[in-house]
């Protein structure tokens, strides 16, 4: 037990632990969740396969793509994307059926057509929006003036700009 106490205080330990986490985080998410059982024995198709799946937004997840998804839909639209594959769909065509089973929704870059404008120029929109009601509230309610200097405020700016008569403004 005290080497192993002695072995976690080493100073080089440490930062090699956290490298070694942070590593395997890291190339965890490079396993992605396509299952072996999916895959396809043609490697030129598979990499159609995913390629094609990396496009695709799971239904149920939040802004992932099939291919990273462990949700039991995004598993079932990986078996479609490969099952149109092997009948000799193109690229296009897989995307296509997709699209017309479950609305543009399904592409993570979905195209611009007049439904998806509010998608496409929504945020700049209410950016801008919130720029110019800011602007406004900020120019109506202008900055105060300054309150008119006193006697003896003036004869101090007097003294420092040397305007009192004598120069360095010393009587």
């Amino acid at each position: 037990m005290n080497l192993a106490r002695a072995f976690a205080r080493h100073t080089l330990t440490r930062p090699l632990i956290c490298l070694a986490i942070l590593l395997m985080l890291v190339f965890s998410t490079a396993s992605r969740a396509v299952e072996p059982s999916e895959m396809l024995k043609d490697p030129a198709l598979e990499a159609r396969a995913r390629a094609i799946s990396r496009e695709l937004r799971c239904l149920v997840c939040q802004n992932q793509s099939i291919d990273d998804s462990n949700a039991d839909l995004a598993h079932d639209l990986r078996l479609i994307v490969r099952e149109r594959l092997a009948a000799g769909d193109s690229d296009r065509q897989v995307e296509a059926y997709l699209v017309a089973r479950y609305g543009d929704y399904v592409l993570l870059d979905p195209p611009l057509k007049a439904k998806t404008l509010l998608l496409w120029f929504g945020p700049p929109l209410l950016l801008l929006i919130g720029a110019g009601a800011i602007y406004a509230v900020l120019s109506r309610r202008g900055l105060p003036s300054p309150a008119p200097l006193d006697e003896v405020e003036r004869r101090r700016l007097a003294e420092l700009t040397g305007e009192g008569g004598t120069p360095g403004g010393r009587a």
